[in-house]
């Protein structure tokens, strides 16, 4: 393969993976409703001129027939005139028969467009079959196109989401809360040293009231202990 032949093969790759890559499954099904639909009113208009040659035909046949039977009763009215002895009786029995073959005539005419409108018929039940196929795929394709078209807004939030979460550095969040963690442990421990600073400090005086309420006694001297010993306090 020449040079300039390869560089084809990978441009023609490239812009059917671009064109892949751009399709969109919701516009690509509203088109296929769209090409659907069409196809449902050319099968309709088929249908409908169709139906109307098959009951045109079946009326056709109707007419055949009645004129078959009109021309039968004829005959028989110019029989009846000819036993009768009102109409010569070879005159009679040639216009019987001519009445009889223009009833033939129409009764195969009858036949004949009998047999087509059945054809009618029958092309018209396929085509209602079709039709019926069409709508119900359109619907079908249109309950899709609502559930593709919410998957689609829910892929689209899910994927934002997910975008601004891989944003997210978790080992920097996690550093960062912990120097304000130590900061503010700090902050704490100068705060109580500050007011430790910030109390008076305490006289033996203080001490020695301090005890005489109740408090805790401080540490006593070997006199005091031989006075409290004087005077029987244990």
């Amino acid at each position: 393969m020449s040079f300039f032949k390869r560089v084809f093969k990978i441009g023609q790759a490239e812009a059917h993976a671009a064109i892949s890559k751009f399709e969109d499954p919701i516009k690509l099904t509203e088109q296929g409703i769209r090409d659907l639909k069409s196809d449902l009113q050319k099968a309709m208009s088929s249908l409908a001129e169709v139906k109307g040659i098959a009951i045109r035909t079946r009326k056709e046949v109707d007419g055949q027939k009645k004129l078959a039977a009109d021309y039968e009763r004829k005959a028989m009215t110019l029989l009846q005139k000819m036993q009768g002895g009102s109409m010569d009786a070879a005159d009679a029995e040639r216009l019987a028969a001519e009445a009889l073959s223009k009833k033939e005539q129409f009764a195969k005419e009858a036949l004949r467009l009998n047999t087509e409108a059945e054809r009618h018929e029958k092309m018209a039940a396929t085509l209602q079959g079709n039709v019926n196929k069409i709508k119900s795929s359109i619907t079908t394709y249109e309950n899709d196109l609502i559930t593709l078209r919410a998957r689609a807004r829910t892929a689209a939030s899910t994927k934002k989401i997910n975008q601004q979460l891989s944003k997210v550095d978790t080992s920097g969040t996690i550093a960062m809360l912990e120097k304000m963690k130590a900061k503010v442990e700090e902050d704490e421990s100068l705060a109580q040293a500050y007011g430790e600073l910030a109390s008076p400090e305490q006289t033996v005086d203080d001490e020695i009231n301090a005890a005489l309420e109740g408090g805790q006694q401080p540490a006593v001297s070997d006199q005091l202990a031989e006075l409290k010993k004087k005077m029987g306090i244990s």
